[in-house]
């Protein structure tokens, strides 16, 4: 009388999900909202390219103060980067995914749909 029982099949094949979906890693740095639409955004900028920070916070409707938090985040982990320069005599930041990004923007896709297959 150890095990509990989970009401036959339907029971056990949600058992059987949830330990699936406990395998599952899933990127605490990327999976906060804001940072997850920073990540699905810079993926979508073709390699070698990068965006402008006025652009990025429009696409994402977020604050500056927010957007620069969040993307220090994601640049402290390895997975964006900044590069500040200037055109002409006013600052400018430009944003792209690191290869280390990449790979784990690829891989946080991957294993979410792994777990929604569970």
């Amino acid at each position: 009388m150890g095990s509990r029982d989970l009401g036959g099949e339907a029971g056990g094949a949600a058992g059987a999900g949830a330990s699936a979906a406990s395998a599952v890693d899933i990127d605490p740095v990327i999976h906060a909202q804001a940072r997850l639409r920073i990540m699905a955004t810079l993926a979508a900028v073709p390699v070698g390219d990068e965006l402008h920070f006025p652009r990025l916070r429009e696409l994402l409707d977020m604050t500056a103060g927010n957007l620069s938090t969040h993307l220090s985040k994601l640049e402290g982990a390895g997975y964006v980067q900044q590069n500040k320069t200037y055109a002409g005599r006013s600052p400018a930041t430009f944003l792209a995914l690191t290869p280390e990004g990449v790979w784990h923007s690829r891989r946080y896709v991957r294993n979410l749909r792994s777990l929604l297959n569970a």
